[in-house]
């Protein structure tokens, strides 16, 4: 057997695992594992500006591919920046694999420079995390590292490597590594029978897709007993594509932030509700006396502890979402062939039929800019295949009632942690991810300046995407939370910036700003002028392959539509009253779908 140094086994075992795109920031600590990715050359570093930018990146990676991004950092400082970006990958269900350095064992406990009990601190945002303390660990604990990642409810992992670890030799034969088998739980024929049965007692079934329908790569499955069964399917926001959103089954999205009308609607038609792979989030869901009333609940999920966490539902499953998918489907399949399977077409069609209906207004001509505008000229200049990235925000919420998406892994959005900050770094991670394919990033201006010397790694790197800025000058979102204390306090960005009058009152120069980190960036302020900024963006991120910022010049205060419970959201502005009045709807107004299976 070979005798090597630790990290040298390191990046061999990163290798076959799968594991070679790496974001991260070397350091004095975590140098003896740089050495090594750079004699083996077969992990590509991406290096960023700030470590917490970097595990974002690595998010971003993994939700774009389905594979584990890496993140690496030094001791210290590096391990805790990395908190955030771990909070947003277990809070999503998301593999990741954070690695710092550490100082050597014989000093941690003797409060050597930048050594921090790390383990500890990342524990409660991690599936696991370990300071690996002998270095014939190394091997086993990276192997139990990606079994975990992988296994049940997905997340995050963080190892740490005293310096002396990484540099000891071990004996490693990789040829006699293998990756530990991973675990998933699946339904059985008997509970995929209880599942048919109960959904089809009722006579408006839908079924509500969360996110671990994407992680199991099942969005394909999902559709096939969409229209096995010819029921409707609502998205959650972090399911938004398993069924595309021009499919005549997708019902629209449910919600008390990110929705639309007709699908909190139907929803409230329903009667039973199948859940895959989802969390019953309190944005989702509302006031659960709303949300429960008159409707049977089967929840499916792959981790046990979910069910039952929000709301004891009718049935619960504990299964991955691909697996139970593929059982009930079988079942449907007999029963359908024995003919005993309701007929749906009547709920179906009236689903379909809805989503020409209730659609909030987009064709504004407002200068300053309304943002409904900004979605409307998103959607038409921005094709079927583009995947948008967002995190948090009236833009992320207003972009998530307005916008389309037409695939998995087509929005990738930190949704229950939802860190300012995330959005830029978040998709340097997927255009990674995804070489060649078009990138939209959404920001407000908020969340765009939280990390926005990130841009400077696109720059470098060549990494092209469009980073749509809707700039209001303003905590949006915070704005509207704090009108029932009737007080707008501490929540205006503006200024006026002595070195950029042109920016009349809004503050930061964001062009300037963007220019000055390496990329291209263009200033929109008036709405007939946004399919041209979009047009030329896209133009100069295929020429220069960087970054380019479209900063739109929104009106100061605008409120999003949103409520605490699915029947009584509030609508700050106008509803559409003519097809021309949301001329990018899924369905013009008043219009209609083919309804044929």
């Amino acid at each position: 057997m070979a005798k090597m140094r630790a990290v040298d086994a390191i990046v061999l075992i990163l290798e076959k695992e799968g594991a070679t795109e790496a974001f991260g920031l070397p350091g004095a600590a975590i140098n003896p594992l740089y050495s090594a990715m750079k004699q083996h050359g077969g992990i590509r570093h991406t290096l960023h500006r700030h470590v917490e930018g970097a595990s974002h990146a690595a998010d971003g990676y993994s939700r774009a591919t389905g594979k584990i991004g890496l993140c690496l950092g030094t001791s210290g400082p590096a391990g805790t920046d990395m908190i955030t970006g771990l909070y947003a990958a277990i809070a999503d269900s998301i593999p990741m694999l954070c690695i710092t350095g550490q100082a050597p064992t014989s000093v941690l406990h003797k409060e050597d420079f930048q050594a921090v009990d790390i383990e500890s601190i990342a524990k409660p945002v991690t599936k696991y995390a370990s300071t690996i303390l002998e270095p014939g660990l190394v091997p086993g604990t990276f192997a139990k590292a990606f079994q975990v990642m992988r296994s049940s409810r997905p997340g995050p992992v963080l190892l740490d490597l005293p310096i002396n670890v990484q540099l000891a030799e071990i004996d490693f034969d990789i040829d006699a590594y293998e990756p530990l088998p991973v675990e998933k739980p699946k339904a059985t024929r008997g509970q995929a029978e209880k599942i048919v049965d109960l959904l089809t007692s009722g006579t408006k079934p839908i079924i509500i897709a969360g996110g671990g329908v994407i992680n199991a790569n099942a969005s394909e499955k999902l559709v096939e007993l969409a229209e096995e069964l010819n029921i409707p399917v609502s998205p959650t926001l972090m399911g938004w594509g398993a069924i595309p959103d021009d499919h005549r089954l997708q019902s629209g999205m449910v919600g008390i932030q990110t929705h639309t009308k007709y699908g909190n609607a139907t929803f409230l038609e329903s009667d039973v509700v199948l859940g895959l792979g989802n969390r019953w989030a309190n944005r989702h869901t509302g006031a659960l006396d709303t949300y429960r009333a008159e409707r049977k609940f089967i929840h499916v999920d792959i981790e046990s502890t979910q069910i039952g966490r929000v709301f004891s539902p009718d049935l619960g499953i504990t299964s991955d979402a691909g697996a139970a998918i593929d059982a009930i489907l079988e079942v449907v399949r007999e029963r359908k062939a024995a003919g005993s399977i309701p007929d749906y077409s009547q709920w179906a069609d009236a689903a379909t039929a809805r989503k020409g209906t209730g659609h909030r207004k987009t064709n504004f001509e407002n200068i300053p800019i309304k943002p409904q505008r900004v979605y409307q000229e998103m959607n038409a200049a921005f094709g079927q295949d583009t995947t948008y990235v967002s995190t948090i925000g009236l833009s992320q919420i207003a972009g998530a009632q307005m916008l389309h998406v037409y695939g998995p892994r087509k929005w990738i959005n930190a949704g229950q942690a939802g860190p300012l900050g995330w959005t830029g770094p978040a998709a340097l991670g997927v255009v990674r991810g995804k070489p060649g394919e078009r990138v939209v990033a959404l920001s407000g201006d908020y969340d765009f300046q939280f990390m926005i010397e990130e841009l400077a790694v696109g720059a470098q790197f060549k990494l092209p995407y469009v980073h749509v800025v809707v700039n209001n000058s303003y905590l949006g979102l915070i704005r509207q939370s704090q009108r029932p204390f009737e007080m707008d306090y501490h929540v205006s960005l503006g200024f006026d910036n002595i070195n950029s009058p042109e920016t009349n009152g809004y503050g930061v120069d964001h062009v300037k700003v963007a220019e000055g980190l390496g990329c291209k960036a263009v200033r929109v302020q008036d709405p007939a002028k946004l399919a041209e900024g979009f047009a030329q963006a896209k133009a100069l991120a295929d020429e220069h392959q960087v970054p380019v910022v479209v900063e739109v010049i929104l009106e100061k205060v605008t409120n999003i539509a949103m409520g605490a419970q699915l029947d009584a959201v509030n609508e700050f502005e106008d509803l559409a009253l003519e097809p021309g009045d949301a001329p990018t709807a899924l369905v013009p107004l008043g219009g209609s779908v083919t309804v044929d299976a």
